[in-house]
C-alpha cells in the first residue's frame, strides 16, 4: 500500500545532496542549511511511511517526538534560507558586493547559520506553547506534529513563515530592479564577481520557485486548520492537560479529501528537492563536477591511465582538479 511513499522520498533525498560538494568547498551556508534541511525531510518522510505503511500503532515515540519537532523546524527553516539566497543576490545585484569587506562576509555568514539554524531553533521551543498534546500518527504517512488551533497559534505559527516569505519576495523583486536598471552592464558586473547571468537567474528562479510552492501550501494548509474555527485559550494548564495523548488516524477512515489533502501535502517535500536539483545540477559548473569525478573514478578505480580518449581529449593523467566556485569567499562571489 503506497509504496512509492518511501522510494520517491529517498530517492528525493539523494537527489538533494548531489550539489553538495561544491557548495560544501564555497561555503555557501544558506545553500548547505537548504540542502541539509530538504535531505532530513525526506529522509523523515521515507522512514514514516514505512513504519507506518499499514497501521496506525503507537510505536517509535522517541522517533516521532524528534521527527515531529525538525518538521515544525523545516516549516521555518526552508524559506529562511531561501530568504538568504535572495539576500546576496540582491546585494550582488545592487554592485555592494564591490565594497563589502571579508569581515563583513564573515558577518554575513553568521547571519546566514542563525537565520537557517537558530531561528528553526527558537520556532521549534515556541511550537510547545500551541502543542495541545505529543503527536499524531496517520496511517500511510506517519507521525505528524499536533497544533493547538488558535490566536497564538496564528502568531507565533502560522504568521512567521509567511513573514519571511514576503520578506523573500521583496528581496527578489529589489535584485530585478536592480537588474533592469543596470541590464547594459550588468553581465560585466556579474563577471567580476564570478558569475554568469543564466547562474545568477537560475539561482533566483529556484529561490521564487521554491517558496511559491512554500506560500501556497503553507496559506492552504493555514485554512485547513482554520476553517472550522479557533479554540478558546483559556489557560497554560488547560491547554497542555492531555499533553501526553497520543492520536490516532487510521486510513480507512480518513474522508477521502482529506486522504489527497494528506498525500499532497506529504510529496511537496520530495517534489521540493526535485526542483532543487534541477536548478543547481544540470549547469556547466555541474557538469564539470561530474566529469572531474568520472575521471577520478576511471583513473583510480578502474586504473585505467591513458591520458586520450578516442576523441584525442585528454581525459586522465594527473588528477583533475575540482572547479572550485567560491560563494562570497575571501576571494571571489560565486552561486553555483
Amino acid at each position: 500500500m503506497h509504496a512509492e511513499l518511501p522510494v520517491g522520498a529517498f530517492v528525493a533525498a539523494l537527489l538533494s545532496l548531489a550539489p553538495l560538494p561544491w557548495h560544501w568547498r564555497a561555503r555557501n551556508v544558506s545553500t548547505i542549511s537548504l540542502i541539509v534541511w530538504l535531505f532530513v525531510m525526506n529522509v523523515i518522510a521515507g522512514v514514516n511511511a514505512i513504519i507506518w505503511r499499514d497501521s496506525a500503532m503507537i510505536m517509535a515515540t522517541v522517533w516521532c517526538d524528534i521527527a515531529t519537532k525538525l518538521q515544525v523546524g523545516a516549516t521555518i527553516a526552508l524559506p529562511a534560507c531561501c530568504l538568504c539566497i535572495c539576500i546576496q543576490l540582491e546585494q550582488i545585484a545592487s554592485v555592494r558586493m564591490a565594497t563589502m569587506s571579508i569581515d563583513y562576509k564573515k558577518r554575513r555568514m553568521v547571519f546566514d547559520a542563525c537565520m537557517c539554524w537558530l531561528l528553526p531553533m527558537v520556532y521549534m521551543a515556541l511550537h510547545y506553547v500551541v502543542q495541545g498534546h505529543r503527536f499524531d500518527i496517520v496511517e500511510v504517512t506517519g507521525c505528524s506534529a499536533n497544533l493547538y488551533v488558535s490566536l497564538p497559534a496564528i502568531l507565533l505559527i502560522s504568521v512567521p513563515p509567511l513573514v519571511i516569505s514576503i520578506l523573500m519576495f521583496i528581496y527578489a523583486g529589489l535584485a530585478l530592479v536592480h537588474f533592469f536598471k543596470r541590464r547594459l552592464t550588468f553581465g560585466r558586473h556579474l563577471d567580476s564577481s564570478g558569475l554568469t547571468t543564466s547562474r545568477y537567474f537560475r539561482l533566483m528562479c529556484m529561490s521564487i520557485v521554491e517558496m511559491t510552492v512554500g506560500i501556497t501550501i503553507s496559506s492552504i494548509d493555514t485554512w485547513s486548520n482554520y476553517q472550522y474555527g479557533m479554540r478558546p485559550w483559556t489557560s497554560w494548564s488547560e491547554v497542555h492537560s492531555n499533553f501526553s495523548q497520543i492520536n490516532q488516524f487510521p486510513w480507512v477512515e480518513i474522508p477521502q479529501t482529506t486522504r489527497n489533502w494528506t498525500l499532497g501535502l506529504w510529496w511537496t517535500v520530495p517534489i521540493s528537492s526535485v526542483i532543487f536539483f534541477a536548478f543547481f545540477s544540470f549547469g556547466e559548473d555541474a557538469v564539470r563536477e561530474y566529469r572531474a569525478c568520472f575521471m577520478w573514478f576511471r583513473r583510480v578505480v578502474l586504473r585505467q591511465n591513458s591520458k586520450r580518449d578516442h576523441g584525442g581529449m585528454t581525459v586522465l593523467g594527473s588528477t583533475p582538479s575540482l572547479t572550485r566556485q567560491v560563494f562570497f569567499d575571501s576571494g571571489s562571489s560565486s552561486l553555483i
